[in-house]
């Protein structure tokens, strides 16, 4: 028993185990530190209007929580090695700076995701948001496998030699997928549509809300709740219309009157262009036009052509609505009829039969 006593407490006074309990006190002393001042910082954040300190502290909160324990352990194995004399420094220097390397691209990964979503938030254009945070992204990652490579000896420019020459090769095998990513990189420049824009295309069958804008696919929900996947390349060699962006929504309507109401024409075309012109949901700036236009085969045809406010196109039906009620009433009100498509026919009398001498 006294034996035991005495190696557990040559163990306890030894150095390195002594250095090995103050770093790991440290570490779990930073790290609790670390957390509260992220804390204490995030709600200082959320009282600035800048967006930038929100993702920054968002987005370290636990890669630095992680990178205090890496180098914590990494402290603790330089001890170990230091006193027993183990070959295990050559593993720990480059598994650490790997470590380091992989948390910080985690980091600049997270803030960029954070900042395009607070970006968003803001108001800014989704497409655009969504490209630039997609290449930031990247170019994090592919800088970060390269510094990795070359930390373990791996030349970085026989990397890309290789890169240069298997690019050539795939260009040629994958020819349809570089035609895809270079027509999501044009409708990312371009902006022809952006997400929750209507569009669609009078040369394909192609019509719907667009969802999502791939580097390959664009995703669009057709108005029957289908989901449709575009190849990118095709918005390059197709028409696309974007109703989303109209300024106003037209009404064009012919309106027939019967041939017995022909005195109350030009009272009620006049009428009906003074409503359109004090209603409050028509655009009296753009182009409004109500005229007598022709001698139908059973009316007399005025037709209105105007423009409502609103794009929406459930707002815009009510609207057109209102406006053909209003002028029914109008019709209604000079005693007049709305025609309707008829026949007149005329039948000759029989001829008398002329009396015999």
């Amino acid at each position: 028993m006294d034996g035991i006593l005495i190696e557990l407490e040559q163990l306890i006074y030894r150095p390195d185990v002594i250095w090995l309990f103050l770093i790991v006190l440290a570490t779990v002393t930073i790290n609790y530190g670390a957390k509260r001042l992220l804390l204490e910082l995030q709600k200082q954040t959320t009282r600035t209007k800048t967006i930038w300190d929100d993702a920054l502290v968002s987005s370290a909160r636990r890669p630095l929580a992680w990178l205090i324990w890496v180098l914590g352990i990494g402290f603790a194995a330089d001890v170990i090695t230091a006193d027993t004399g183990s070959t295990l420094a050559q593993l720990t220097d480059p598994v650490r700076f790997i470590a380091v390397i992989f948390l910080f691209t985690f980091f600049l990964y997270r803030f960029i995701t954070e900042a395009e979503f607070a970006f968003i938030a803001d108001g800014a254009d989704r497409t655009t948001a969504n490209a630039v945070g997609k290449l930031l992204r990247v170019s994090v990652v592919i800088t970060a496998v390269l510094t990795v490579l070359q930390t373990l000896g791996v030349s970085v420019s026989g990397v890309l030699a290789f890169g240069g020459i298997g690019g050539i090769a795939v260009g040629f095998a994958a020819k349809d997928l570089l035609a895809n990513f270079f027509g999501g990189l044009m409708v990312y420049l371009d902006r022809p549509f952006a997400v929750g824009d209507w569009i669609r295309s009078p040369d394909r069958e192609i019509e719907g809300t667009v969802e999502e804008i791939g580097w390959r696919l664009t995703v669009i929900r057709t108005f029957d709740q289908r989901p449709l996947y575009i190849p990118n390349s095709v918005f390059a060699t197709v028409s696309l219309e974007n109703p989303s962006r109209m300024l106003n929504r037209r009404i064009h309507e012919t309106i027939g009157l019967r041939y017995d109401d022909i005195s109350k024409v030009q009272v009620i075309v006049d009428d009906v262009r003074q409503m359109l012109r004090t209603h409050p949901d028509i655009d009296a700036d753009k182009t409004l036009m109500v005229n007598f236009n022709a001698f139908g085969a059973s009316s007399l045809d005025f037709f209105v052509y105007t423009f409502t406010r609103t794009t929406d196109w459930v707002a815009y039906h009510g609207i057109k609505e209102l406006v053909l009620l209003r002028i029914y009433e109008i019709i209604e009100k000079h005693g007049a009829e709305i025609a309707f498509p008829s026949h007149t026919l005329y039948i000759e009398p029989e001829p008398q039969p002329s009396a015999r001498c």
